[in-house]
């Protein structure tokens, strides 16, 4: 392999959750000696391993896999954070000529990673804590609507259930005036440290929503529900963000006897097909990405060969 270039080479996989991106990213880097670099928000959580599918310790041991497993659920994380601890491993990996694929469907992660950060105001605890106090008292749902009351394009593209979004749109609105979307939009992510090659997966609908249902099953066979039992029993509650995340909170409804087994797994099925489609919808807006589907590994690696300068 050639001497690194002055801006390290990235490859980047996306796409929806249970298309095949993972699967991907291990044959590819087990041929080429390349090493995985996750972009998935709940992976980086530990103790939450099914949940999340996090690649396998047999996986892990045949590929370097990074930024997984960094902090507890109850220690903070957000997209700052990741960019941060992303530019160390892929800076150390460049060095070391090591070929990095980044891999996840954590669409705003890979957005902050390849582009850089929203130049927004810092946090405000007091505001935050007076929101924090509102989801407690009415709701997620209330939240919301007082968004779509008062910033109706940051609310369109914020779903109810996502209150720290909600809480940071509100945040936003009350420091600056303006709505974090034009924010956003000014910024346009031109800080670009990378050269970035964005492989897109996807496949027909149908077929995905196949492949969920066999993903909800193989988790539910795998130990979910035991998972979030020890999760609650560590003292890690309901309320906190990771555990109010896609499965977690569906499991954790049935164990507090709020619905049923087979209605908390409908919901996750249902749950899981709306952000797959929030997923592809994120992702399509990005002309960047290079669309194939599982079926076209043949395509990928060519793609991906060429853009690392391997004959």
């Amino acid at each position: 392999m050639p001497p690194p270039p002055c801006k390290p080479r990235v490859v980047v996989i996306v796409g929806p959750t249970g298309v095949g991106k993972s699967a991907l990213a291990l044959r590819l880097a087990s041929r080429r000696d390349a090493e995985i670099v996750s972009a998935d928000s709940m992976q980086v959580y530990r103790h939450m391993d099914i949940g999340t599918a996090k690649p396998t310790a047999a996986d892990r041991a045949a590929v370097p896999h990074h930024l997984i497993d960094l902090v507890d659920p109850d220690e903070p994380f957000n997209a700052a954070l990741y960019r941060e601890r992303a530019a160390e491993v892929i800076g150390d990996l460049h060095r070391r000529g090591k070929p990095v694929l980044v891999v996840g469907g954590t669409g705003l992660y890979v957005k902050v990673l390849l582009g850089g950060l929203v130049d927004g105001p810092g946090p405000d605890e007091t505001l935050r804590r007076r929101y924090r106090d509102l989801l407690e008292s009415r709701g997620r749902e209330h939240l919301h609507e007082l968004l779509v009351r008062r910033d109706p394009r940051a609310a369109a593209a914020i779903p109810p259930s996502d209150a720290v979004r909600t809480i940071r749109a509100l945040e936003v609105l009350d420091r600056t005036g303006r709505s974090i979307v034009d924010i956003r939009a000014g910024h346009r992510f031109a800080d670009r440290p990378y050269d970035a090659l964005l492989i897109g997966l996807t496949m027909e609908r149908a077929e995905l929503f196949t492949a969920i249902d066999r993903r909800v099953d193989a988790m539910l066979g795998q130990g979910l529900v035991e998972e979030v039992e020890r999760l609650l029993a560590r003292g890690f509650g309901e309320n906190l963000k990771p555990m109010q995340s896609l499965g977690y909170r569906q499991i954790v409804d049935f164990l507090q006897g709020r619905s049923g087994l087979a209605e908390a797994v409908e919901k996750m099925r249902r749950a899981t097909k709306a952000f797959a489609k929030r997923q592809g919808t994120w992702f399509r807006a990005d002309d960047a990405i290079r669309w194939f589907t599982p079926g076209q590994e043949a395509a990928v690696e060519t793609e991906v060969l060429r853009f690392w300068h391997v004959p």
